[in-house]
C-alpha cells in the first residue's frame, strides 16, 4: 500500500512542475486522493461490499470532485491533473502511466449490462474535456485532444482531435493539433481545416479563372477592332472599277 502511494508521488512529481514537496501532493492533489480512495472501493467492491464501496466512492467525489465508480479497474503510475469533473465509469479500464486532465469522461452509450465503457490502453494521455464513450480500446501510447468525442477504437500511437474525434495522420501535424489544455494555435477540427483548405484553393482557382476571362475579353475586343478594320478596306476595294 504504502509503495503504491510512494510511486504515486513520484508520479505527480514526474508530471506536474507546479509540485514542489511531497507533503503538499499528499494533502493538496485531487487527483491523487481519488486514486487513493478509488483502491479501497475498488477492493471493496471486489469483496462483495457493494454497498460500503459505493459510499467511499461518493465521500471521494465530495472530496475531489473526482468520480470514479468503485468497479473501474486502473492501473499504477496513473495520474489525473487539476481532476474537477472527471468521471469514470463502471466498467471502464485504464492502463498504467495513462494520464486524464480535468472534465475528462469515460462514459457509455447504453443502458445494457457488461462492458459499456471504454479502455485506455498503457501510456495514454487524454486531455481536458475530452469525452471518450462506448466499449471500446483506446491502443498503448494514444492521445485524445482537448474537447474531443471519441465514440470508436483509436490505433496504438495515434493522435486524435476534434468532434467526432479523427485521427491525425502526419506526426508533425498530430504535435502541432494535440494539447491537453486546449491552448495551442491550432484548435480547429480536422474536417474544417480541410474545408477551410477547399475554401482557399477555390477561391484561388476563381482568381484564375477571372484573370483568364478578362484576358479573353480582351483579345475578343482586339479580334474585333481588327474585323472593322478589315471591313471598310474590302468596301473601299469593291467600289472600285475593274480595270
Amino acid at each position: 500500500m504504502f509503495d503504491r502511494i510512494r510511486e504515486d508521488v513520484r508520479c505527480v512529481f514526474a508530471r506536474d512542475p507546479a509540485a514542489r514537496t511531497m507533503w503538499e501532493v499528499l494533502t493538496c492533489y485531487p487527483g491523487f486522493h481519488a486514486l487513493t480512495f478509488h483502491r479501497l472501493a475498488h477492493a471493496l467492491w471486489g469483496a462483495g461490499f457493494k454497498w460500503l464501496a459505493r459510499l467511499v466512492s461518493h465521500v471521494s467525489r465530495f472530496l475531489t470532485g473526482i468520480e470514479i465508480h468503485p468497479g473501474a479497474t486502473i492501473g499504477r503510475r496513473v495520474f489525473i491533473d487539476h481532476g474537477m469533473g472527471v468521471v469514470i465509469g463502471e466498467t471502464a479500464e485504464i492502463g498504467d502511466d495513462c494520464t486524464l486532465y480535468h472534465q475528462v469522461t469515460l462514459g457509455g452509450v447504453s443502458w445494457n449490462k457488461g462492458k459499456r465503457h471504454p479502455t485506455l490502453g498503457k501510456g495514454v494521455v487524454v486531455g481536458a474535456g475530452a469525452k471518450i464513450l462506448g466499449p471500446f480500446e483506446v491502443g498503448e501510447g494514444a492521445r485524445i485532444g482537448s474537447n474531443s468525442v471519441v465514440v470508436k477504437a483509436v490505433p496504438p500511437g495515434a493522435t486524435v482531435v476534434g468532434i467526432p474525434a479523427r485521427i491525425v495522420e502526419d506526426h508533425t501535424a498530430a504535435r502541432m493539433t494535440f494539447d491537453a489544455y486546449a491552448v495551442s494555435g491550432n484548435l480547429d477540427d480536422p474536417l474544417n481545416q480541410v474545408l477551410q483548405s477547399i475554401g482557399t484553393k477555390t477561391d484561388d482557382l476563381d482568381g484564375r479563372l477571372a484573370e483568364l476571362v478578362r484576358r479573353l475579353e480582351v483579345l475578343e475586343a482586339k479580334g474585333d477592332e481588327k474585323q472593322e478594320d478589315r471591313e471598310p478596306r474590302r468596301a473601299v476595294a469593291s467600289t472600285r472599277p475593274n480595270p
